[in-house]
């Protein structure tokens, strides 16, 4: 404003050379105010994060996180709510050679004060998405910003708030894809995974772990594909070992409450006791679980998991996190490297990893009588899903302990978006199923072609020249119209239903016609809450659907996929 009224009044600094300032600037301190366009980003930036500011860094120094603006815009606006917040900052003293008073609080200070922040500086959401690549996505923002290092903070407000927009195709869990399509899922999440480092300019090495062999019988110390080998042969949908269920029963039965739940030893003789017994008599179903106390089960839990034959989580991926941590702007570029490894986890791994997710955070919410909060959770946890059998100096031990507290914090945080699979990944399955269909219809033809040739070349009499004219396959046209698809419930009475598609109809739309059709007639309401729609065939093996997904996009898609209603497999 002062440059567009010309105002000739010049500060007295300028005058007899103190500062450096240009002329019109009423304060030599860049930490308090800002100039140009750069003000207006960062102020605007203070406002919008969630992350704290480090105690170090000055206004100018503020690791930006995409520099967007928020959506509405509303707190974008330096002349709105941003002015406001540097007024709330004390005035401060400033000395000729831009200093502060001793003893005086530096506007920085004011400004990264964990308690301001919560009280003043409410977290804003900032949206994820799962259509493009996480390695794109970088690499576009590394062109764009440059990265700087980041701070891991202690106070659990200081962590960002996603939200995950649904697509038109909604979203989908781990557990909602076949087996096949998950390995598939497996091997893409790798390849971006090493991508995505690469952005970063990070060679993603699995260092070599040395590896134990595991028992073949009993509880502690057997891999967690045996456990669940054993498990099946009583309950076949089981993706989670059920000793580790009843763990979490024992628990939250009475031990929810329980002061320092995770910080007591219990007693070890009954702990030793109970090792044995369930050793020995679990699969046989002759353990007693009514006289063990939630002490011991959390004891014997955490046992467990540092016990496995190697970690629930891959610890050679540590070296590659902790350098991407020291480089990262932002919670956000974690978040999807993280998600990318527990996309590439073995099934086993995964299901066992989200359910004691789910069972942390139970204990989370009594956080006020139980004294176990998210990081005291994430810190004394931390040993048991990630070690390494290798010799590690002190330091890379403890390097090593306090990277892994704060995944498992980030997996605590983001419980209930980390388990969804990236669209992105999704649609590159599809794209090898649909390669592989056409290798598997090239090839009758290709083998047709040459017996073709081979009998050309030979003296072939009219009847055999009249069986070759015919076509021993003909297409099948569907007598399906166009935007219809025929839902097959095997379960319900009504069995099978023709549905005119149209741009709004969507899963749950198709499972509310179903349960309507199967109540007409019937004194009882038919009740389908636990049954979904499955997209089966086509470009995907198996595919639960999102009840917010809509259905003709899905079917333009994969339009020669089929549709049924059967309940959804669960934990």
């Amino acid at each position: 404003m002062r440059k567009k009224n010309k105002q000739s009044v010049r500060d007295v600094r300028d005058v007899f050379g103190v500062s450096e300032s240009p002329p019109g600037d009423p304060c030599e301190d860049h930490t308090a105010q800002l100039d140009g366009t750069q003000e207006k980003e960062e102020m605007s930036t203070v406002i919008k994060t969630s992350a704290p500011v480090p105690d170090d860094a000055s206004l100018n120094s503020i690791a930006l996180s995409d520099g967007s603006q928020d959506e509405e815009g509303s707190l974008a606006d330096p002349r709105a709510d941003s002015v406001s917040i540097f007024e709330t900052i004390p005035v401060i003293p400033v000395h000729a050679n831009g200093s502060s008073d001793p003893g005086e609080k530096p506007v920085q200070n004011a400004v990264s004060d964990d308690h301001y922040l919560e009280k003043n500086l409410p977290p804003e959401a900032e949206e994820l998405s799962f259509e493009i690549s996480y390695s794109e996505m970088i690499t576009e923002a590394s062109k764009r910003n440059k990265l700087k290092k980041s701070v891991i903070k202690k106070e659990d407000y200081a962590l960002t708030k996603f939200i995950v927009k649904k697509t038109r195709f909604g979203l989908t869990e781990a557990g909602d894809l076949s087996v096949e399509d998950m390995k598939k899922i497996r091997h893409l999440s790798l390849i971006e995974l090493t991508a995505f480092f690469d952005a970063f300019g990070i060679p993603l090495k699995r260092n070599k772990t040395e590896k134990v062999k595991g028992r073949d019988s009993g509880i502690f110390g057997v891999p967690l594909t045996v456990l669940l080998d054993n498990d099946r042969k009583k309950d076949s949908g089981v993706k989670v070992p059920l000793v580790l269920q009843k763990f979490f029963e024992k628990v939250e039965e009475s031990g929810l409450e329980s002061e320092g739940i995770f910080r007591l030893s219990g007693c070890t003789a009954k702990v030793k006791q109970y090792r044995e017994e369930l050793d020995a008599k679990f699969n046989t179903d002759k353990f007693k679980w009514d006289k063990m106390c939630h002490r011991e089960a959390a004891v014997m839990l955490k046992a467990f998991f540092r016990e496995l034959p190697t970690s629930l989580f891959p610890v050679e991926y540590i070296p590659a996190f902790i350098t991407l941590m020291e480089r990262g702007p932002h919670i956000k570029v974690q978040f999807q490297a993280l998600h990318l490894m527990i996309m590439a986890l073995p099934d086993a791994n995964r299901d066992t990893a989200q359910a004691l997710m789910t069972f942390f955070n139970k204990v989370i919410a009594n956080e006020s009588k139980n004294r176990m909060s998210m990081w005291n959770i994430s810190t004394v946890m931390a040993p048991n899903l990630f070690f390494s059998r290798s010799k590690h100096s002190d330091y890379e031990e403890l390097l090593l302990a306090n990277t892994a507290a704060h995944i498992i914090r980030l997996m605590l945080k983001y419980q209930k978006i980390l388990w969804k699979v990236p669209s992105f990944l999704i649609t590159q399955v599809r794209r090898m199923n649909e390669a592989t269909m056409l290798l598997k219809k090239q090839l009758p033809s290709v083998k047709k072609l040459l017996r073709r040739k081979t009998i050309e070349r030979e003296v072939t009499s009219p009847k055999t020249a009249k069986i070759l004219q015919k076509s021993p396959s003909s297409r099948r046209v569907s007598d399906v119209p166009e935007g219809v698809i025929r839902v097959h419930a095997p379960l319900l009475s009504k069995v099978s239903m023709a549905i005119q598609l149209n741009s709004q109809t969507k899963a749950k739309d198709i499972l509310a016609k179903f349960q309507y059709e199967n109540s007409r007639g019937s004194s009882e309401c038919v009740k389908i809450q636990n049954q979904r729609l499955y997209e089966i065939g086509g470009n995907i093996g198996q595919h639960c659907l999102d009840p917010d997904a809509y259905i003709l996009d899905v079917y333009h898609v994969n339009p020669q996929a089929e549709w049924v209603i059967k309940p959804q497999s669960s934990f």
